[in-house]
């Protein structure tokens, strides 16, 4: 019995290793200064994004080139700057595929 909780300990801990990785990927690129997970910051959470924005292209380009009129209702207008080439797209992709995670 003990093998089999230390087993699904040491296996939950290698799914939750990635997600924890990307948080600190998205902290060190400077989202959190506008996103969380769960709640909206000044732009919309992320678990949101994941819920209404199906498409992962979509969710890429407004990383790389900046979004403006999408979550106007949340954001009260303003603006996401575009995060590229301040932000490799090797890691814009892993950010996106974080927020595609989350739903």
């Amino acid at each position: 019995m003990k093998r089999i909780i230390a087993s699904a300990v040491l296996a939950s801990t290698f799914v939750a290793a990635p997600a924890m990785a990307d948080l600190a990927l998205a902290k060190k690129s400077g989202c959190l200064a506008c996103h969380s997970v769960e709640a909206k910051v000044v732009g919309p959470a992320w678990k949101d994004v994941a819920a209404q924005v199906k498409d992962r292209v979509r969710i890429v380009s407004a990383i790389k080139k900046g979004s403006k009129g999408n979550w106007t209702a949340v954001t009260g207008g303003v603006p996401m700057p575009p995060y590229s080439p301040r932000v490799s797209d090797e890691n814009i992709e892993k950010l996106a595929d974080f927020i595609m995670s989350l739903n």
